[in-house]
C-alpha cells in the first residue's frame, strides 16, 4: 500500500520511483538489457548513417592493417606507415572526398579509427585537407580513436558485426596493408562476400605482396581445392602508394570526375 501523508492521503513516491516508471528511451538498465539486443544494433546502425548522410559520404575506400605499427617502427613498418599515409593523401585529393559544388563524397578514406596503418591513412587523408572515417570498436583494452579521422565521422561500435556492415556497405574499394587477425577478418571478410557475389565487384589490394604470399599460402589453397585459382583474380597486390591508386583504377574504380 501507499504509504499515507500528514492528512492521510496516500504518497506516490514509491511509484516514481520505480524502474517501471522511467522513460524507455532514459532508462539505461532497460535499453542495455537483453532483451533491447536488436535496439541497439540498430541504434549503432542509425546513429553512424545519420552523421554519413550528413557529410555526404556517398562512397568510401576502407584501409585497413596493423594497429601495431608506427611511424618510427623496425624493418618493414615505418615504410608501410609511410606508404599507407601517402596513399591516404592521393585518394583523397584524386579520389573526391574533398566536396565541391555541393556533390557527394567519393572514395573517402574509412579506416577501423585506430593506431597504425589506420592512423596513417586517416593522416594521409588529412594532410589533404579531407575528411576521413574511423569506425571504431570498443575492446576489452580500450581502443582509443586516432587523431587523424574527422571528429564529426569518428565512431564507436559495440558490435562487430555493425562494424563491419558500415564498413562495408559504402566501399569502392578495400586497401589491405599487412596485418594480424583483426586484418585477416576484414580481407576474408569482402573477399568472402565477393566470391559469393553478395557484394558489388569492387577492387581489393593486397600491400606489400611478399609479406602476403609469406602470411598466406594460397597455393595451398587451390592445390586443396578450397578455392578456384580464378579466386586469386579477386585481388591484385601493389608495392607503393602510386601503385594502390593505380591498381585500384585498373580495377574499376571511378575517381571523382568519372562518378555521375
Amino acid at each position: 500500500m501507499a504509504a499515507g501523508g500528514d492528512g492521510g492521503e496516500p504518497r506516490n513516491e514509491a511509484q516514481i520511483a520505480s524502474p517501471s516508471y522511467r522513460l524507455a528511451a532514459l532508462d539505461e538498465d532497460f535499453l542495455l538489457g537483453d532483451s533491447m539486443r536488436g535496439v541497439r544494433f540498430l541504434l549503432e546502425y542509425a546513429k553512424a548513417e545519420e552523421a554519413l548522410r550528413a557529410w555526404g559520404v556517398r562512397t568510401t575506400i576502407v584501409v585497413f592493417g596493423s594497429a601495431r605499427i608506427v611511424e618510427n617502427g623496425p624493418g618493414r613498418h615505418a615504410g608501410w606507415y609511410a606508404q599507407a599515409r601517402e596513399f591516404g593523401k592521393i585518394a583523397s585529393e584524386r579520389g573526391g572526398a574533398i566536396l565541391a559544388n555541393g556533390r557527394p563524397r567519393d572514395n573517402v578514406i574509412a579506416t577501423g579509427g585506430g593506431p597504425g596503418i589506420m592512423e596513417a591513412a586517416n593522416r594521409g587523408a588529412a594532410d589533404a585537407g579531407a575528411p576521413s572515417v574511423g569506425f571504431n570498436i570498443t575492446l576489452p583494452f580500450e581502443q582509443e580513436p586516432n587523431a587523424y579521422s574527422t571528429p564529426d565521422l569518428t565512431f564507436r561500435f559495440h558490435y562487430f558485426a555493425m562494424r563491419k556492415m558500415h564498413l562495408a556497405m559504402r566501399a569502392n574499394a578495400l586497401v589491405v596493408f599487412p596485418g594480424g587477425f583483426g586484418t585477416f577478418d576484414e580481407l576474408f571478410e569482402i573477399l568472402t562476400l565477393r566470391q559469393t557475389d553478395k557484394a558489388p565487384p569492387i577492387p581489393v589490394v593486397l600491400f606489400d605482396e611478399s609479406y602476403w604470399r609469406a602470411a598466406i599460402n594460397f597455393e595451398v589453397l587451390i592445390a586443396e581445392g578450397m578455392i578456384k585459382r580464378e579466386d586469386l583474380n579477386l585481388f591484385r597486390y601493389a608495392e607503393n602508394a602510386e601503385g594502390v591508386w593505380q591498381a585500384l583504377l585498373d580495377c574499376g574504380l571511378k575517381p571523382y570526375e568519372d562518378i555521375a
